[in-house]
């Protein structure tokens, strides 16, 4: 297994290959609004750690002393 295979996940590998066969159309015919959720909650929460709580935490100085 490459390195690259390591961070994908089975879910967006199976979309991935419908998205690449039949385009946007074909993954919300398939997934339906499933999709756009967890896309629209990946993001959320990844920027939330990235943005909001790191900096946070950087100020408070409880990670970096």
């Amino acid at each position: 297994m490459s390195v690259k295979g390591l961070f994908k996940i089975r879910f967006i590998s199976h979309y991935t290959s419908i998205f690449k066969k039949d385009g946007l159309k074909g993954v919300f015919k398939e997934g339906g609004w499933k999709v756009l959720f967890y896309f629209f909650m990946f993001y959320l929460i990844r920027d939330t750690i990235l943005y909001i709580i790191i900096p946070y935490l950087i100020v408070k100085g409880i990670i970096v002393k």
